[in-house]
């Protein structure tokens, strides 16, 4: 498996506030089957970030596609392979 750093910077803030409950119910199934790794706001109000475990680009993007956010227009995204090192 591979971790995706993807970046949801702001796109609409009142669809933002009215889509997060359903944004956070999908992160929260998503932590569930083990595809996200953390996630969580920027304090600056600019968006915010997930990491993604998935087999490939492709996969991760198709997850972040079901993401209510990206579905109705609230957040963009941009993903990063991110090589990453965890601290045990």
């Amino acid at each position: 498996m591979k971790y995706y750093a993807v970046l949801l910077p702001m796109a609409n803030q009142e669809k933002s506030e009215r889509f997060r409950p359903q944004h956070l119910s999908f992160l929260e199934s998503m932590r569930q089957a083990k595809h996200v790794k953390a996630n969580g706001k920027f304090t600056d109000g600019s968006g915010g970030l997930v990491i993604y475990r998935a087999a490939s680009f492709e996969e991760c993007e198709s997850f972040v596609k079901q993401d209510p956010y990206i579905q109705n227009g609230a957040r963009n995204y941009e993903i990063h392979e991110w090589d990453a090192v965890w601290a045990e």
